[in-house]
């Protein structure tokens, strides 16, 4: 490791390192030892103060640096257990055209699509479901939430709250919600979906592996059966860096 630092590090190769101040030039050394791949996915990056020593600069001159990278997306910070460098980030591009799970989605790709769960239940539903979802203060509503992760880069965080008439039992969803609700025979035929622009939350930036404000997207799903009945209302979270919506359109006859 000392070897490593010192290849990466060393004062001589920093001040020959271009223009700028000396945080800029640090940032380009690191983010030049990543591209050659002297530090690959999933390495550890020493502590800023032994960054410092080697390089013969501030601790503040290193955090700068440091920031940046991972401001870009290069490093990845994890609380308490340092700073490493990230994972290259592979976009998926989804159609709009079409209403499929997301595990079905990801299997088209070639992708192994999995989910951490983070919450499975059955509660009375909020205003919001209940106006949603055409359910009376009285009725129950099961919820799921969980990190959808594709070969393994988590791309996604989804809330998903259903009818406790067609969903009694949320523990039954092991791997996919629509293949649980085409048991049952109240797979959605249709949904509206809204996309919104937003920034990540430290909770959120923290499940997803990307820096606190981030841009994300923001999609608010109501999903429909055939009778125009409410069965699902989705609010997800996708990584702005790593999923792409596209939406085909036809231009009418004048």
């Amino acid at each position: 490791m000392t070897e490593d630092l010192s290849a990466i590090f060393s004062p001589e190769r920093l001040s020959g390192g271009g223009t700028g101040p000396l945080y800029v030039k640090l940032r380009r050394r690191l983010e030049e030892a990543v591209k050659v791949g002297r530090l690959k996915h999933g390495d550890a990056l020493p502590p800023e103060r032994d960054i410092a020593e080697f390089a013969a600069v501030s601790r503040v001159t290193v955090r700068k640096a440091i920031d940046d990278l991972v401001a870009e997306g290069i490093l990845v910070r994890r609380h308490g257990s340092g700073t490493f460098v990230a994972k290259p980030v592979s976009k998926v591009e989804q159609r709009l055209s079409q209403l499929t799970s997301f595990t079905e989605d990801m299997a088209r790709r070639g992708m192994t699509a999995r989910s951490e769960w983070l919450h499975k239940g059955i509660h009375t539903p909020s205003p919001d479901e209940m106006m949603i979802l055409g359910l009376a203060a009285d009725t129950r509503v099961s919820r799921l939430s969980r990190l959808r992760i594709a070969d393994d880069q988590p791309l996604a965080i989804e809330h998903a709250s259903v009818s406790g008439e067609f969903l009694p039992d949320p523990s039954a969803v092991t791997t996919s919600l629509y293949a649980e609700l085409e048991k049952r025979q109240v797979r959605p035929v249709r949904a509206v979906q809204r996309i919104s622009a937003t920034n990540m939350k430290e909770a959120d930036a923290g499940l997803l592996g990307v820096p606190v404000g981030a841009a994300g997207l923001s999609i608010e799903r109501i999903s429909y059966l055939g009778s125009g009945r409410a069965v699902e209302f989705t609010r997800s979270l996708y990584r702005g860096d790593a999923y792409d919506f596209v939406a085909e359109l036809t231009i009418g006859a004048n």
